[in-house]
């Protein structure tokens, strides 16, 4: 009988990859003959893993600094790429983004389907309309989309707060991450609870 084949999903904050941990997967890619697979939500996926061999793995990436896909977990936002690298940026997003992780990457038992978006200006490249809370980088503060998803019935998200400080959106997650929490049994995309009473938002 073959060995169950599993995958290992490394989280990458702001989508980057530190090369040592990119070199040791490409390493164990190579030794038991992985599919590696860059995923939408900026994170490297590990294919066709041996069961036998996953906590290995875990095991040898962890002092590297990895950590890994699991439930309840604080989703990691998806960033764009951002100032410096971008022309069109305004600022550079991962002082944001570690921002938001170091505030709420340790909060548990955080409800499936709940994504976030981080974009370093109006042009949303990382997808911060169609994503349950979105961040975006403007000339005059950020700005701040609740309730969008993809998939086959996209819905572009509803624009919460302009011109907000850092501190304004990083208290507005905290809110909206408790709401979601309140009001989710299991898993539910955000903008089903956007005509809740009780939402403690309105659209500007």
């Amino acid at each position: 009988m073959s060995e169950k084949k599993m995958s290992v999903t490394v989280l990458l904050p702001a989508g980057r990859l530190p090369l040592e941990i990119m070199g040791r997967i490409h390493g164990f890619a190579m030794k038991y003959d992985l599919g590696v697979y860059c995923s939408t939500a900026q994170n490297l996926r590990l294919l066709e893993v041996p069961e036998s061999k996953v906590q290995e793995i875990k095991d040898d990436l962890t002092p590297l600094g990895a950590d890994f896909k699991g439930p309840g977990k604080f989703p990691l936002p998806r960033v764009c790429v951002g100032s410096p690298h971008c022309n069109l940026a305004l600022i550079d997003m991962v002082p944001l983004n570690s921002a938001v992780m170091a505030r709420f990457g340790d909060r548990k038992n955080v409800k499936a389907k709940l994504k976030i978006a981080l974009s370093a200006c109006p042009l949303c490249c990382s997808g911060v309309k169609t994503t349950d809370i979105g961040v975006v980088a403007t000339k005059n503060g950020f700005e701040l989309f609740v309730g969008g998803k993809g998939g086959p019935f996209p819905k572009i998200g509803r624009r919460m707060l302009r011109e907000a400080t850092e501190e304004e959106i990083l208290a507005a997650i905290g809110v909206l991450v408790d709401f979601h929490d309140l009001k989710t049994v299991t898993k539910q995309r955000m903008y089903k609870l956007l005509d809740d009473p009780a939402f403690p938002f309105t659209e500007v």
